[in-house]
């Protein structure tokens, strides 16, 4: 995929447990997968707890099948004083094809939080993990 797409940070097959009842993969799973690679994508900037506090912008713009692979992609759109947002990206690969799709897609806000559980500056943790 290209720059702007973020960074891959998900890479998962979807079984026949991820179905909805007419034989898509279930939007909902979808959205589950981009919620945890952007969590991921905001733990491994921040070395703290992330939790997600909002979640907007969701598309659905293809489909996917059983046994389809699927590519989460995210980004940083924008960090604030004790929260983060991340732009994700969903991309599905048929199994026997390299054909790629947009599936997927949607922007998650996070707020960073210290070992008492309490919001704390990403600046802080941003510089800290720098060091």
């Amino acid at each position: 995929m290209q720059a702007e797409d973020g960074e891959l940070v998900i890479r998962v097959t979807a079984m026949p447990t991820d179905l909805n009842p007419y034989g898509g993969v279930f939007g909902g799973w979808l959205m589950c997968q981009l919620a945890l690679g952007a969590a991921s994508f905001v733990t491994r900037r921040t070395g703290l707890k992330a939790v997600v506090v909002g979640a907007t912008d969701f598309a659905f713009p293809g489909t996917m099948a059983v046994g389809d692979e699927l590519n989460v992609y995210a980004r940083i759109e924008r960090v604030g004083r004790t929260s983060m947002t991340i732009a994700t990206r969903g991309i599905g690969r048929a199994r026997a094809s390299e054909a790629h799709t947009d599936v997927a897609s949607g922007q998650f806000t996070f707020v960073v939080l210290d070992g008492d559980d309490r919001p704390c500056a990403i600046a802080d943790a941003l510089n800290a993990s720098v060091a």
